[in-house]
């Protein structure tokens, strides 16, 4: 007979533990990214891997995806890339974000979050990011050798406002033009789910290579315009701050730090 005084062992997480930590994302990216990262974080634990290992092999394997597509689209010139590497770039990439998902569930989950933790994450979310524009543009000059160095340029430079604002919208100062959760506003929010984004990429490389410029032009133009949209609400933001009443200047300035601070707490 069992004793009654037996301590029972520490439940290990489970599946379910992982995804409750994640943090959002969009409607695609909680859906399947997220979940795919918590089953990449359970794993993870299972073998006893640390998040950063996780975060080095997500940058390892979206750079190493974007090169096979970017020396695929020099091989073919002005013809379009097989779509065997359209298929690789779709789920290489989405494998990518996993891991991206998944180092932050494994380190809020076993306790193991750091500033220098959050700081690695996102040095490699931009190097990965870099990477897939690199290939998104190598591969839209190739199959349309007329594309304009502005539009690749400006596709470039938007691309990074998803990385920015993400910084900003974490911790106590973060801030959403949009704060509805309705389905309907979810579903329009795809645009800038970072999942659903690398998606529709991966499909269109794989489907109809041939349509990458348009795909980025209009890449830019959603990017450009939230990028407008953004400066508008937070100028606005501050002009109302700066009409109310006077606030002490320690208090703000430790609301300043605690906004730079807000990324390195998030993991």
């Amino acid at each position: 007979m069992r004793s009654a005084t037996t301590s029972a062992e520490p439940a290990r997480p489970g599946f379910g533990d992982f995804y409750r930590v994640n943090r959002g994302g969009g409607l695609f990216s909680e859906a399947v990214s997220q979940r795919l990262g918590a089953a990449i974080a359970l794993a993870a634990h299972r073998l006893g891997l640390s998040p950063t290992t996780l975060t080095v092999a997500n940058v390892l394997l979206g750079l190493a995806i974007s090169s096979v597509v970017v020396a695929a689209a020099e091989r073919t010139g002005a013809g379009a890339p097989p779509w065997t590497i359209g298929l690789l770039a779709l789920v290489g990439w989405q494998v990518a974000y996993g891991l991206d998902c998944a180092d932050g569930q494994l380190a809020r989950v076993t306790g193991r979050t750091s500033a220098a933790g959050a700081r690695v994450d996102v040095l490699c979310d931009v190097a990965a990011q870099i990477g897939l524009v690199t290939a998104l543009s190598a591969v839209a000059v190739a199959v349309r050798p007329t594309t304009p160095v502005w539009l690749v340029a400006a596709f470039a430079g938007t691309w990074m406002v998803n990385l920015v604002t993400s910084v900003m919208q974490s911790g106590p100062a973060a801030a959403s033009m949009v704060t509805s959760t309705a389905l309907p506003v979810r579903v329009v929010k795809l645009i800038r789910d970072y999942g659903a984004v690398i998606t529709s990429a991966g499909l269109v490389l794989t489907v109809a290579p041939r349509g990458t410029p348009w795909l980025i032009a209009a890449f830019t133009v959603i990017n450009g315009g939230f990028l407008l949209a953004s400066i508008a609400f937070a100028a606005r933001r501050a002009h109302s701050a700066a009409s109310g009443p006077a606030t002490d200047s320690a208090a703000g300035g430790a609301a300043d730090h605690a906004s730079g601070q807000a990324r390195a707490t998030s993991r």
